[in-house]
């Protein structure tokens, strides 16, 4: 690997240490995965979906999400008012990916909380 390669790497402007830092913190994945099994969702349905994340940190990674361009938000002049979100073709050309990694983790979840439980005991 070259130095510029490699310095490359390290450059917080590195296309793919930006992006992780968007979606891979601890709901962005479970949200866009959540938005995928409903074509459209209303918050609080997106919220009983997600039981344990806070009415924050989902406004927080819906915003967060919408800034990339990865989630639609509609909304309805009504009273009370009507907030529909849906995923981008951006964000549908993220979900293969998405769920390759969900599968991959299903596969090897067993075995990685095997080597957890191993390594734990020679600490």
């Amino acid at each position: 690997m070259s130095k510029i390669k490699l310095a490359d790497e390290f450059n917080p402007k590195c296309p793919i240490r930006n992006i992780l830092s968007r979606i891979s913190d601890k709901w962005s994945i479970l949200v866009l995965y959540t938005l995928q099994e409903n074509e459209v969702i209303r918050f609080k349905e997106l919220q009983r979906c997600i039981p344990d994340i806070s009415q924050k940190m989902l406004t927080v990674t819906l915003r967060t999400l919408e800034e990339d361009g990865l989630v639609n938000r509609k909304v309805y002049a009504e009273i009370p008012p009507k907030v529909e979100y849906t995923l981008t073709d951006r964000a549908k050309s993220l979900l293969p990916h998405i769920n390759t990694l969900i599968a991959w983790a299903n596969e090897n979840l067993e075995a990685i909380m095997n080597n957890r439980k191993k390594a734990s005991k020679q600490y």
